[in-house]
């Protein structure tokens, strides 16, 4: 377990003052890798290998040095709470995420601490309330019905069909328009900023990826800036976009327009890529197993009530969505298989101890949610895909903190009941038109910046 010094202010305002270097982390085990670029490489072509290795050589508690600076992982369910709850306010997540979103998403709900957080997450969540979500459900069943009929049947690649669904689903839920010519360059945009996070050259170089990202970002600045202004003089609106415009503190001040923008950049990535992530390895694990795609089918029909008059599945209903119970264990089973967010970082603001280890303060340290969801530990046959991991039993049996994709604490995920509510309301539309069959077997993944199929992941729809 950890124990920290005395109680003291946060030493450090920004995640590059007082870099940590060699001798401060000598009495921790670990490697450097190779001169300058550490163990970047290593570490970006299979992360959860090099994970595995690192535990298997130097225990839970190592260093190692990527990202051009080093860092401390802290491995297991403990290390999860320890960060993730932070009880006494000691990691910092905006000085964490910094060093690889501060030039593409700064000051996004992520990226803030404790006061300053709470204040713009009380403020934001009013978007999350049920009069929006009843809103943005019907627009999720409008705009998925449309799209999955026209899928129709045969061979796809799911991952970019369904990256530009959630798209077009956000600028409908999100922003309450539809797009136009400018749909290529805002998809464009967030694919540059998502790859330039975690890209090995940290400068915004010419021909670089991180120039397309910090390209990609001023993009959508301006084009969100002036969405702000128009917002605010229409006044009103159900679409997120509309709520997070007209939000206001508890003084009842608004908010200033570049910390809206900033907020709606960042959600828009966190909720277009993570969620066709998560989407991906549900549909993924369900072609693979087709006697719980069948369970899920038939949990669909019973709560919708069936194809209507023209044949066609009804919509799922905002009150209904608590009733998919299978559909949710399901989904969180896939979630705990992929992650859309591998690992999570945050920086130590005073000295502490865990694992046996004293960590300075300053140094940047990190937890892996991937691992602890494949521990023996806590799950049985951690390496197969099995929804009833998460009946009630054995959640309340389980370590809380040994499941985290969306995180934990005052960070936990603020759009994590949307993220059920649009992979209910696909599965609610996708499973009684089709049969997904996996064609050409299991897909390679790529691990980093957010999970995905390297060939984009082969199915066959057939009808029903």
């Amino acid at each position: 377990m950890a124990t920290l010094a005395p109680h003291q202010p946060a030493e450090f305002t920004h995640w590059s003052d007082h870099r940590i270097d060699d001798a401060d982390l000598a009495h921790i085990p670990g490697e450097g890798g190779w001169p300058v670029v550490g163990n970047t490489f290593r570490m970006l072509a299979d992360p959860h290998a090099f994970t595995r290795r690192m535990v298997d050589t130097y225990g839970r508690v190592y260093k190692t040095k990527a990202f051009g600076g080093w860092q401390v992982a802290l491995i297991g369910a403990d290390a999860n709470e320890l960060l993730l709850f932070d009880r006494g306010k000691n990691f910092s997540s905006e000085q964490g995420w910094g060093p690889i979103l501060d030039k593409l998403f700064p000051r996004g709900l992520m990226l803030m601490d404790f006061d300053h957080h709470r204040a713009d997450r009380r403020a934001l969540s009013i978007a999350f309330k049920p009069e929006p979500m009843r809103h943005y459900s019907g627009s999720l069943n409008r705009g998925i019905a449309r799209q999955v009929e026209a899928w129709g049947t045969g061979d796809m690649r799911f991952y970019p069909s369904i990256k530009e669904l959630t798209l077009d689903l956000a600028a409908d839920s999100f922003i309450g328009i539809e797009w136009g010519p400018e749909a290529d360059k805002i998809n464009r945009a967030f694919i540059d900023m998502v790859q330039a996070a975690v890209a090995p050259v940290r400068h915004p170089l010419p021909f670089t990826q991180m120039k397309r990202g910090v390209d990609g970002r001023k993009f959508l600045v301006e084009y969100f800036t002036r969405e702000t202004h128009r917002r605010r003089a229409e006044g009103g609106g159900q679409d997120m976009f509309s709520q997070f415009a007209t939000a206001t503190h508890e003084d009842g001040s608004l908010m200033p327009v570049d910390e809206v923008v900033d907020h709606m950049n960042f959600l828009m990535m966190a909720a277009h890529d993570t969620i066709t992530s998560s989407a991906t390895s549900l549909v993924w694990l369900l072609a693979k197993h087709p006697e719980w795609q069948e369970k899920l089918r038939q949990e669909v029909e019973a709560v919708t009530g069936g194809p209507d008059a023209n044949g066609k599945p009804r919509d799922l209903a905002y009150e209904d969505l608590g009733k998919l119970e299978l559909t949710e264990m399901a989904f969180k089973e896939a979630l705990r298989m992929i992650p859309p967010v591998p690992s999570t970082p945050r920086r130590a603001l005073r000295e502490f101890e865990y694992g046996g280890y004293r960590i300075p303060a300053g140094t940047h340290v990190g937890i892996n949610a991937h691992f602890v969801h494949h521990e023996e530990e806590h799950w049985d046959n951690p390496w197969s895909f099995d929804p009833l991991h998460f009946t009630p039993d054995k959640v309340k049996a389980r370590h809380k903190y040994a499941w985290v994709p969306f995180g934990g604490g005052a960070h936990m995920c603020l759009g994590l009941h949307f993220a059920y509510m649009q992979v209910k309301i696909l599965m609610a539309q996708l499973l009684p038109r089709y049969r997904i069959e996996l064609v050409g077997g299991d897909p390679e993944w790529q691990a980093w910046p957010i999970p995905k199929p390297k060939d984009g992941l082969q199915i066959r729809l057939e009808a029903l």
